[in-house]
Order: C-alpha cells, then sequence, then structure tokens
C-alpha cells in the first residue's frame, strides 16, 4: 500500500526540506514544487514533496489518518 502524508515545511536548504508532523521529521525533496515556503503544508510521498495543500485541506486528511489507525 502506498500511502502519501501531508506535512508542514519546517527548513528549506535549495531543493531539499524538512518536513514535520506529529512530532516526527524528515529531510524530503521539493524539486517538484515552486514557490514553497517555510510553514506551508506538502504532500510526502517517498522522500518526495508532491503537491501543496491548504490549512484546511492538511488538517481534514491528518483527522481521517488518525481515525483509520494509518497515523
Amino acid at each position: 500500500m502506498c500511502l502519501a502524508v501531508p506535512m508542514q515545511v519546517k527548513e528549506i536548504k535549495g531543493e531539499m526540506g524538512k518536513v514535520e508532523v506529529g512530532g516526527v521529521s524528515r529531510d524530503v525533496g521539493l524539486m517538484l514544487l515552486e514557490d514553497i515556503q517555510i510553514g506551508d503544508w506538502v504532500i510526502v510521498h517517498a522522500g518526495i514533496a508532491i503537491s501543496k495543500i491548504n490549512d484546511q485541506e492538511a488538517e481534514e486528511t491528518l483527522k481521517l489518518l488518525k481515525e483509520g489507525g494509518i497515523i
């Protein structure tokens, strides 16, 4: 099963960034996205940020993942 998770951007260093959700942080590639800023929410899959989402979408998705026992 593949799963993409909303994570918030905490640091940006070139095409790489540090993202966090629920106290877990990861280094991910940001090269697929434009205009990413610290504080933005992104969908992360296999170590790559694949899309940018707004705060409401991130909150709703995280709620569903928690209710499903996935995270």
